[in-house]
């Protein structure tokens, strides 16, 4: 574990190997942890796998500001990241989640730091035309219908319920949109429902132990979790930073892995074929949809991600 200046705040990153860097970016609400079954395959192959805590988690910098956790800003900790630990190469990077996103639009914004890029779960869609708020609220709020993100849009209100049994929160999210839950309309709610409300109880799986969660637990009672939930009230900050690149495409190699049976896979039902979509915005991307995994894809199916990972990465 290292503490690593990035500018204006630190990371926290759990590095292991030595060779080319893979910086791995974690989603909501996870950690540098969630990548723990990628680190030593990894370095075992040949490279410096550096699994971090994102701005706001766990032991990295934890600013107070919103617009702190804007997206310009997280890319920005990437780069820092990279010309510290990798000052003479680009690195390569793999996020999950939030991560995705933050890898995508830093491999957009800065191809001179980053000459590869995985993403798992979330699909490259390309440069917003509007920011995501509008989209929520025009297929979710307006007809008043529940969505996560407009639930998180009041600082303090998913803080409030998230905080009062941080381990409760996380195994109920996590088991919800896994792939061993079943079938049900778990989200299908009203609008001012509590992000709980109707989830299903957790039934024990083996990709999270009771030791995992003791983990997820102790680092959200330390850290809280209004760091996390930011990331989420800058959509219009993000939109408008990323018209600069309108039109722009990714043009480094990228990887897309996904889950048959993760909602954030198909952009929530928009889309039915992502890695077709990612062509037109990513077009060297090589895709992978694994049956019958849910959100969680790399702790869910570990071996199966590690296998595709390694040799994509090593074929570039």
């Amino acid at each position: 574990m290292r503490t690593v200046s990035v500018g204006d705040l630190s990371l926290r990153c759990a590095i292991e190997g030595e060779g080319p860097l893979v910086i791995m970016v974690h989603g909501f609400p996870e950690s540098w942890y969630s990548w723990r079954h990628q680190l030593a395959p990894l370095a075992e192959a040949g490279f410096t796998a550096c699994a971090i805590d994102v701005r706001g988690y766990g032991g990295s910098g934890k600013p107070e500001p919103v617009d702190a956790y804007a997206m310009e800003h997280i890319v920005g900790d990437l780069v820092g990241l990279r010309k510290a630990l990798s000052p003479d190469r680009p690195a390569m990077l793999v996020g999950h989640d939030w991560g995705a996103p933050i890898v995508w639009n830093s491999a957009l914004t800065h191809p001179e730091h980053f000459r590869a890029v995985a993403g798992l779960s979330v699909p490259f869609a390309g440069v917003p035309s509007r920011p995501f708020t509008e989209v929520f609220h025009e297929h979710f709020t307006s007809q008043g219908k529940f969505f996560y993100q407009e639930y998180f849009q009041e600082p303090g209100v998913a803080e409030a319920e998230a905080e009062k049994d941080p381990r409760d929160w996380v195994s109920r999210m996590m088991y919800s949109i896994s792939g061993d839950v079943p079938p049900g309309e778990y989200w299908s709610k009203p609008y001012g429902a509590t992000f709980l409300e109707g989830l299903p109880d957790p039934q024990p799986v083996d990709w999270l132990t009771e030791e995992d969660l003791d983990f997820y637990e102790a680092e959200f009672k330390q850290s809280g979790f209004r760091g996390p939930l930011n990331r989420y009230r800058n959509h219009v900050d993000d939109y408008e930073w990323l018209q600069t690149w309108q039109g722009k495409r990714i043009e480094q190699p990228a990887l897309f892995i996904g889950g048959t049976r993760d909602p954030a896979t198909y952009l929530f039902g928009a889309v039915e074929d992502p890695i077709a979509l990612m062509r037109m915005f990513a077009p060297k991307v090589e895709g992978h949809i694994l049956e019958g995994v849910g959100h969680w894809t790399q702790q869910e199916r570990p071996a199966e991600v590690n296998r595709l990972l390694i040799d994509w990465i090593q074929r570039l």
